[in-house]
Formats: C-alpha cells, structure tokens, sequence
C-alpha cells in the first residue's frame, strides 16, 4: 500500500507502554491519508525513563506532536512548554501539540467521554451527574462535564488510597469551575443512592464489570435505578457490563466507552491539523 510518504512527511505518534495493541495508528493514518496530510503516525513503546529523552528527541524532529498513554500521562507533564487549563485541573496530558517548537499539553479523553455520551443523547448542560470513580477515566470526564456546564457532579470513591486525590479532585472543580462537585463514599449505599435519585446520567468509571470479572458491578441494589436515569459506562469490553444490563431491566437507557477512543482521537487530531476527523469513515474502518 502506498501510504504517500516523502522528504517533507512529519512525524507524530503515540508514546507509553504497551503500545502494541492500539488502535490509534489506524485512526491517524487512515485519516492523513482520507484528507491528504502530509503527517504519519506510529506507536513508540516509552518507558517513563526514557520519557524526557524522547521527547526532545520529537521535539529536535519537529513532530507535529503525539499522544501519550499510561504510564506517561503525568510524568510529561515536566517535559512541556504550557498545559491547558482542562489537563492541569485533570492532572494528566494525553496529547502534545508542537506549536512553533512550544510543546503544549492538552486532555481529550474527557471530551471523548463527553461526545460519545452527547451521540447517544445525553445532556450534560445543567445536568445532576453522578460518578463512580475517580481514577484518571474518572477525573477527565468529571473535569470535562464539569467544564461543559454540568450543574452538579456527585463523585463517589472508595475510601482507599484514592480518597485524598477523589477529595483534591471535587475541590477543584468547585473552585475552578461553576458546578457544584461532592464526594461519597462508595460503600454508603444509602447516600449514593439518595445522589442517583436526583441524577439523570449515572457513570461507571470504575473496572468493576470488565472482562474477566463480567458479573461484579459496582452497584448490586438495582433499586437506585429510575426510569429517567441513562447509565453509562467506560467499560466497553463486554459492550453490555451487569451494570448496563440491570439497568435496561429497570428501564434506563445505557451506553458504553466504545466510542471514547475515537472521539478523543478526533480532539486530538484537530488540534494538530486544524481540520476535523473523517469520523464515520473511522468508525466504519478502524471500529
């Protein structure tokens, strides 16, 4: 296949480890190649100590810039020029854009979150929102949301080693956003229960229900669920967790992270080019 290639092609990529099983490459590509720009896309396997190192190696090469993955999403952070407000409120970076030899720090995956959750007709303006969770899925969707206009986001945790970041977490986006934010601890069923009631979108951004362990979920009372409740999760393998199920028995609507990856790709793919992802040709070819 000719894949169109010359002396003025510029490079870009995605930088973590493991690399090898992602689907990013074809998105990018396959794009370039749809809207004839001149700019590959590959997979490095980057270490986070051999993080720094390759990034002045890009930015020597005059990358257009790159994505960045686990375990790398804070620790280049240190290696950048600026950060966008979203990825400092998150506290993590998955895309890199070179900007006249600047290296900026931008987070799409809570606008994947947010546009695979708008396509399957969710609201998220001045919205009641509750979540579980608040890992790195977790903090970019609720930053994200929260950014976008929701109207109050319940964030319920574990009180485990996580709690300290779930409570930094709420803190900022009540500080520095206009949505109110709370934190609950996920075991106290009744008082999550009472912040569902109130709630019309309801996420899953906790492992809880993915293969292998398909019938754990983090919400065994099916009761918290109403009708004018959607359910959604970040899990899509399987496309339809014990959460979804129970929820769709009850009458809720539902969805899964199927699609976050590619709308978080097409973030980053117009900040790089400027032009939009020729999504629906992705989502026929690569998903």
């Amino acid at each position: 296949m000719d894949y169109g290639i010359s002396g003025t092609t510029r490079l870009g990529g995605l930088l973590g480890s493991p690399v090898s099983h992602s689907l990013s490459p074809a998105m990018h590509n396959i794009s370039f190649q749809a809207l004839g720009i001149d700019f590959v896309y590959l997979a490095f396997n980057v270490t986070e100590d051999k993080l720094r190192e390759t990034v002045h190696v890009l930015r020597d090469l005059n990358a257009y810039g790159f994505n960045v993955t686990m375990p790398c999403k804070k620790a280049v952070m240190e290696c950048l020029d600026g950060i966008s407000k979203e990825a400092e409120m998150i506290g993590a970076v998955n895309t890199v854009v070179n900007r006249d030899g600047k290296l900026i720090g931008y987070n799409t995956d809570g606008i994947g979150y947010v546009e695979s959750a708008r396509e399957n007709g969710v609201r998220i303006e001045g919205s009641e929102i509750t979540l579980l969770g608040a890992g790195g899925a977790a903090a970019a969707a609720a930053v994200q949301m929260a950014l976008e206009g929701a109207a109050k986001i319940h964030i319920a945790n574990r009180r485990s080693r996580s709690w300290r970041a779930a409570q930094m977490l709420v803190d900022t986006i009540s500080r520095e956003t206009s949505c109110e934010a709370d934190l609950t601890d996920l075991e106290d069923l009744s008082a999550l229960a009472e912040k569902i009631a109130h709630s019309s979108l309801l996420t899953n951004a906790t492992s809880v229900g993915m293969i292998p362990d398909t019938d754990a979920t983090p919400l065994p009372d099916t009761s918290v669920f109403h009708k004018g409740l959607t359910v959604s999760d970040v899990i899509y393998e399987p496309a339809r967790t014990r959460l979804m199920r129970e929820a769709e028995e009850c009458g809720c609507r539902t969805h899964n992270g199927m699609y976050m990856l590619l709308h978080q790709g097409a973030a980053a793919f117009r900040l790089w080019t400027g032009r939009k992802m020729p999504v629906e040709l992705i989502r026929e070819k690569v998903f």
